[in-house]
């Protein structure tokens, strides 16, 4: 049969094109949209076997030539979990402070830092000993002086509740931000699980009763919500920073709901916090951020350098159990609340928060209620004219 009946039988012709090769290596068309690799000297159509300890290639090099170099296999990726929290903040955000001049200051802060750390790292049994009112009191002035040991004046506008169930909820910039809010009131941490591996931190949050989480692991979060609704059912006061990850301090990023779960849970209030610093004289800085791939080390030394560094936290007024109908709503009203945006001069300026907040919610389920309607409204015009 001629090529043309072929072709009229099958309405395909199969054609075998073969090209010469090249230097280096070519490929052979078996068939139209079909290749297959060659290289020099192994024959065509034919892979060569890698050689152990990875694929030896060369520019201009025959494989196994003398001039070849192993290249080392790429490594795997980290895998990345899609809902772990995460700031836009990077060392680009943070000032730098330090000088030549500073060295000496910062080495004498230093030093008063690590003193004041190892004196209550040893009473801590001792303290653990006594009635809470004492207790909390010891626990709050070791903190004010850990503060003022690094430099750092500390001025607090308000007070939070002194006993019973809270969940103290704060902006994140700073591991300042650990005894700053001690000094507020003390309580027991929602911290990563890296933090076990810190120098002296590590240590310092394990001994206080801190909660910590596994924040790659979205299946621990359940229990971790749990574990917070136990704490504040007992009486104590837990400490979240709902955004999950530190910022720079001139932005703030948005409340996860997970934790003020918890709090509903448990019927307790909510204690938002608003922690800002700056300069003695009144420009913000971001010299205390801890952000981005700063060291701990790093961040606590230019934190050492800085000078006229104040630290200003503002405890906003209580957000009451049950003043808020779901965990959306209440992580809304406790963000609006240490962003500064709270209604002034209002007699409850924690309701008028949370009412703002209820508002905001019963609008976007309007609106999503509205889209709802127009598409079923068009899909039974559509039905209409089929």
């Amino acid at each position: 049969m001629s090529a043309r009946g072929a072709m009229g039988v099958t309405g395909v012709s199969r054609v075998a094109v073969k090209l010469r090769p090249r230097r280096g290596g070519t490929t052979t068309l078996v068939s139209p949209g079909v290749s297959t690799p060659v290289f020099p000297g192994t024959g065509l159509g034919k892979v060569p076997r890698p050689r152990r300890g990875g694929v030896r290639v060369g520019a201009g090099e025959r494989p196994g030539g003398a001039g070849e170099r192993p290249v080392a296999a790429p490594a795997a990726p980290a895998p990345v979990s899609a809902w772990l929290p995460s700031a836009p903040c990077s060392r680009v955000c943070v000032e730098s402070v330090g000088s030549p001049a500073a060295v000496p200051r910062a080495l004498v802060r230093l030093a008063a830092l690590l003193a004041v750390l190892v004196f209550g790292i040893v009473l801590i049994p001792v303290v653990g000993r006594l009635a809470a009112v004492w207790r909390d009191r010891l626990t709050r002035t070791w903190c004010r002086t850990i503060v003022r040991a690094t430099g750092v004046r500390l001025r607090i506008t308000g007070a939070a509740p002194p006993g019973g169930g809270l969940l103290l909820v704060a902006n994140h910039i700073s591991w300042l931000d650990i005894p700053l809010l001690a000094a507020v009131r003390p309580a027991r941490m929602l911290a990563k699980a890296e933090i076990r591996q810190w120098p002296v931190a590590g240590v310092l949050t394990a001994s206080s009763g801190a909660l910590f989480i596994q924040r790659d692991r979205l299946r621990a979060l359940p229990r971790t919500v749990e574990r917070i609704a136990d704490s504040l059912r007992g009486g104590s006061a837990v400490v979240v920073f709902p955004e999950g990850s530190t910022w720079c301090g001139r932005a703030q990023g948005r409340f996860r709901r997970a934790a003020f779960q918890a709090a509903l849970d448990a019927g307790v209030p909510v204690q938002p916090v608003h922690l800002h610093y700056r300069f003695d004289g009144g420009a913000a800085t971001t010299a205390p951020a801890f952000v981005g791939s700063d060291s701990l080390l790093t961040s606590v030394w230019r934190v050492l350098s800085a000078r006229a560094l104040v630290a200003e936290v503002r405890v906003e007024p209580v957000l009451g159990a049950g003043s808020a109908p779901d965990r959306r709503t209440l992580a809304l009203a406790a963000e609006t609340a240490t962003n500064g945006a709270a209604t002034n001069g209002a007699a409850d300026t924690g309701t008028a928060v949370v009412e703002t907040a209820d508002a905001h919610r019963r609008s976007a389920e309007a609106r999503r209620r509205s889209t709802d309607a127009h598409g079923m409204s068009a899909n039974s015009e559509a039905y209409a004219h089929l």
